[in-house]
C-alpha cells in the first residue's frame, strides 16, 4: 500500500501514527512546500523571544520520520491531483503515485486589498518559521511595529516582539480583542493584562489605506511604523480538492472517517471542516488537538481500519505574558460567572448541556468542563452546582465515574 500524505504539520503527524497503528511496511510519503522537519507551529512566537529553540520546536522528535519508515519530500509543493491515475503532481514536474492521499494543506493568511499596501516596504505575515525568521531580521530596539489584526496570531506575533522593538501599535476593526474566542468582559482583562507591556490597541477601527510607513485610520488618525504585520485572519488551503470537483464549503468537507467526497482521497487540520458537537453545527476549527485527532483518525482508516473522529469543540489554551486563557465551545446560552483580581469564570448552559466556557488565569480544571462538553453530559445527571463552584470529580455520579473515568469511585 502507497500511502501519500500532503503536508507535514500536527495533522500529518496524526496520520503516520494512526497508519502505523494499523500497517507497519506500507509505504508512506510526505510532502511539505516547507523544507524543515514537523514543528509545533504555536511555538514560533516563543522561538522569537528566546524561550525556545529549533530542537524543541520539533513535534516529534529527530529520527521520527526514519522510525515510522517514511520518505520525505520537503521544499516541494503540490500543485496537482491527477484522481483518474492516483497520482499527485509537484511543482518540479515529477509524480508521485498513492494508493491512499491525505491533504493536511492548513490555511494561509488572509490579507484584504488595502489601498497602498504596495507601497509598504517592510511588511510580513506570522504564519511559519519562514515568516518567523524573515520578520526577526527586520527586529530592532528602534523600530515601531503595526499589527493589523487583535487575533490570535497577531497577539501571540506582539508577545514574541515585544521585548526586541521599540513599541507595538496593534489595530482591529473589532472593538475587542481576540472577539473569535472571548467576550466583552474576559476580552476586557486580557487586554489590560497585555497593555502592562509595550503594546498599545485601537480597537473598532480598520486601516483605510497605507502610503508609505504610515497608516491612516477610518477614525480618522493615522499610524506611524517601520514594520508592518499583517495578521486579519487565514483561509483553508482547499484548492487541491476543490480543482478536482471535491466538495468544499469554508475548508474542505468530510464525513466522520476523514473521508473527502473523492474515492481514496482523506483530509484532516485547519485545511478541514469538523462538526462541532458544543453549537451543532459544522465549521472550521483550527486548532492543534483537533488537527492530530484528525489525522490519526484518517491515517487508522487509510489503512483498513475503523475509527470515528465525532466529538470536535473549538478549544484554545493560550497564555499571554504569563497570564493564562482556555476557552472551548460555544458561548451561547445562561451564564455562570465568576470574577476576581484579574480572574474570570463564564460558564455557557443550555438545554440541560454545558455549551462552553471561558476560564482566564484559574485553568487548573478545565478538563473536567471540556469533558462535559464533549460527552454532552445532562447537568441534570451531575452536581452542576458543586461544578460551577468547586469542579470535581466527585461531582459526577457513581455510575459515571465508573463507565467513563477508567473506574474512579
Amino acid at each position: 500500500m502507497k500511502y501519500v500524505i500532503i503536508g507535514n504539520s500536527t495533522a500529518a503527524v496524526g496520520a503516520i501514527e494512526g497508519i502505523r497503528q494499523m500497517d507497519g511496511s506500507g509505504e508512506i510519503t510526505v510532502i511539505s512546500n516547507e523544507k524543515y522537519h514537523t514543528y509545533s507551529r504555536p511555538l514560533i512566537s516563543y522561538l522569537l523571544q528566546g524561550k525556545t529553540d529549533m530542537e524543541r520546536m520539533k513535534y516529534r522528535p529527530a529520527d521520527f520520520y526514519e522510525k515510522n519508515g517514511c520518505r520525505t519530500i520537503l521544499g516541494k509543493k503540490v500543485i496537482g491531483i491527477r484522481k483518474a491515475v492516483r497520482t499527485v503532481l509537484l511543482d518540479d514536474g515529477s509524480e508521485i503515485p498513492y494508493d491512499r492521499l491525505m491533504t493536511a494543506t492548513g490555511s494561509s493568511p488572509f490579507i484584504p486589498g488595502f489601498d497602498g499596501l504596495d507601497s509598504v516596504k517592510c511588511k510580513f505575515t506570522f504564519m511559519t518559521l519562514e515568516d518567523a525568521f524573515s520578520l526577526r531580521e527586520a527586529l530592532g530596539p528602534d523600530k515601531r511595529v503595526l499589527i493589523i489584526g487583535a487575533g490570535l496570531i497577531g497577539l501571540k506575533c506582539a508577545e514574541g516582539i515585544a521585548d526586541h522593538v521599540k513599541g507595538i501599535t496593534v489595530v482591529d476593526l473589532s472593538t475587542r480583542i481576540l472577539s473569535s474566542i472571548l467576550d466583552d468582559s474576559s476580552a476586557a482583562i486580557v487586554q489590560k493584562h497585555i497593555e502592562k507591556t509595550n503594546i498599545a490597541f485601537i480597537l473598532g477601527q480598520s486601516v483605510s489605506r497605507f502610503d508609505g510607513q504610515t497608516a491612516y485610520l477610518s477614525g480618522g488618525g493615522k499610524v506611524d511604523f517601520d514594520i508592518l504585520v499583517a495578521a486579519v485572519g487565514v483561509r483553508p488551503n482547499v484548492s487541491l480538492i476543490s480543482d478536482i470537483g471535491g466538495e468544499t464549503d469554508r475548508g474542505i468537507v468530510t464525513d466522520e472517517y476523514m473521508r473527502t467526497s473523492i474515492e481514496g482521497i482523506y483530509a484532516a487540520g485547519d485545511c478541514t471542516e469538523s462538526y462541532d458537537v458544543s453549537c451543532g453545527q459544522r465549521r472550521v476549527l483550527a486548532l492543534l488537538p483537533n488537527a492530530y485527532r484528525q489525522g490519526e483518525c484518517a491515517g487508522i482508516n487509510m489503512a483498513g481500519g475503523e475509527r470515528k473522529f465525532d466529538r470536535a469543540i473549538p478549544m484554545n489554551a493560550i497564555g499571554f505574558f504569563g497570564l493564562h486563557v482556555i476557552t472551548a465551545g460555544s458561548c451561547t446560552g445562561e451564564v455562570y460567572e465568576e470574577k476576581g483580581d484579574g480572574s474570570l469564570k463564564k460558564l455557557f448552559y443550555d438545554d440541560d448541556l454545558l455549551k462552553g466556557y471561558i476560564l482566564v488565569r484559574d485553568v487548573e480544571k478545565a478538563g473536567i468542563y471540556t469533558s462535559l462538553i464533549q460527552n454532552r453530559v445532562a447537568l441534570g445527571d451531575i452536581d452542576f452546582e458543586l461544578i460551577c463552584e468547586k469542579p470535581s470529580l466527585m461531582a459526577f455520579s457513581r455510575k459515571y465515574r465508573q463507565q467513563k473515568l477508567g473506574g474512579v469511585v
